[in-house]
């Protein structure tokens, strides 16, 4: 993290990261090496998974986020809300991901806010999806 970002308790209290959940892509390859073992994607989704379980937040590891262009991938999501795939990530970008989930879950509108992001959030992001029943007026 950066000092610019937050912590992860200065982000929300723990116990309202129910409904969201950060997906690891484990099959993402270092781009120094893309021969090493385990997967830089792997290692990636293990510090995740350790730092979430800590925090109160549900972490996934999935074998691809189809996202190989862009090195290390992950999505973050909230029951019923909008979701957030990044790429560009480094092995040490684990606690970005946390903020990052917390700032999606505490959002009032649903949407990630670019302040407090992280810096790894911000030029990684590749896309953001809207909800599933998501409508909004055309002009």
């Amino acid at each position: 993290m950066t000092a610019t970002v937050p912590s992860l308790t200065d982000v929300t209290d723990k116990s309202k990261a129910q409904g969201v959940v950060v997906f690891v892509c484990r099959s993402c390859r270092a781009e120094a090496d893309p021969t090493a073992e385990p997967r830089a994607g792997a290692t990636l989704a293990q510090s995740v998974s350790a730092l979430g379980q800590d925090e109160g937040i549900t972490v996934r590891s999935v074998n691809c986020l189809a996202n190989c262009k862009r090195g290390l991938s992950a999505a973050i999501r909230t029951q019923d809300g909008w979701s957030y795939i990044f790429g560009g990530l480094a092995q040490d970008d684990a606690a970005d991901l946390l903020v990052g989930a917390r700032l999606l879950e505490n959002a009032p509108d649903g949407l990630m806010p670019w302040r407090g992001r992280p810096d790894s959030l911000k030029r990684g992001m590749v896309a953001r999806i809207p909800p599933l029943h998501h409508t909004e007026e055309t002009p």
